[in-house]
C-alpha cells in the first residue's frame, strides 16, 4: 500500500529546490525537447536561471496551479509537471509534463502523471484533466492515450515551429474514466 501520495514505485513530485537550477539550465540545451513541450525560448545565462529557480523556490504554487519536480527513487531529477487553468467551479484542469531527454521511455511521465490525477480527482474534487498535445509529437500522444486520455479536438495551425504551423490535439480525461481505469487495474493485478 502506498503510504505517501507525491510518491509512486519510479518517482516522487516535490517542489523544486535552488539546487536544481543546474540540471533545468543544462537541460534548456535541447532545443528539440523544448519545441515538443512548449517552445524553444531565448538562450537564459546561469543567473537567469537560478533567478527563475529562486522564484519558483519562493512561489510553487497560485491556488491550485502548482510547479513540481519529478525525481526518481533514489534521487535523481528527470523532469517537471505543472498544472494550469485549475478551474475549481467547473472542475477542470490541464496539465503539462516534460522529462529530460537521457530519461525518455522510462515510465517516470507515465507515473508522474498518476500522481497529479490522484491527488487533483481524489482530494481536490476536480473531475476533469486536459492535455494539449502538438501534432507531431508523436510520444506525447502515444502516453495520452495509453493513460485513458481520449483526442477531444484539434486546433488547427496553432502552434509554428521549424518553419511551419501545426495542428495542437486536446486530450481529456473525466474522474468517471479514470475510476474505471483504477478498477481495470486492479482486477488484473
Amino acid at each position: 500500500m502506498k503510504s505517501y501520495m507525491w510518491e509512486g514505485s519510479k518517482v516522487r513530485l516535490r517542489p523544486l529546490e535552488f539546487g536544481d537550477w543546474e540540471d533545468y539550465h543544462q537541460n534548456d540545451h535541447d532545443s528539440e525537447g523544448a519545441r515538443l513541450c512548449d517552445m524553444i525560448h531565448f538562450p537564459r545565462t546561469e543567473e537567469g536561471t537560478k533567478s527563475w529557480a529562486e522564484e519558483k523556490v519562493d512561489h510553487p504554487a497560485e491556488g491550485d496551479n502548482i510547479w513540481l519536480s519529478i525525481e526518481t527513487l533514489e534521487g535523481v531529477l528527470v523532469g517537471s509537471i505543472c498544472t494550469s487553468h485549475c478551474d475549481s467551479r467547473n472542475g477542470t484542469f490541464k496539465y503539462g509534463i516534460a522529462i529530460f531527454r537521457e530519461h525518455w521511455r522510462q515510465g517516470y511521465a507515465s507515473e508522474a502523471i498518476k500522481l497529479i490525477l490522484g491527488y487533483y480527482f481524489e482530494e481536490l474534487r476536480y473531475a476533469k484533466a486536459n492535455a494539449h498535445v502538438y501534432a507531431f509529437n508523436s510520444g506525447s500522444i502515444a502516453l495520452q492515450e495509453h493513460l485513458g486520455f481520449k483526442q477531444e479536438g484539434r486546433l488547427r495551425d496553432m502552434i509554428f515551429t521549424k518553419g511551419k504551423h501545426h495542428d495542437e490535439f486536446i486530450y481529456g480525461l473525466t474522474k468517471s474514466e479514470y475510476e474505471e481505469s483504477l478498477q481495470e487495474k486492479s482486477t488484473m493485478d
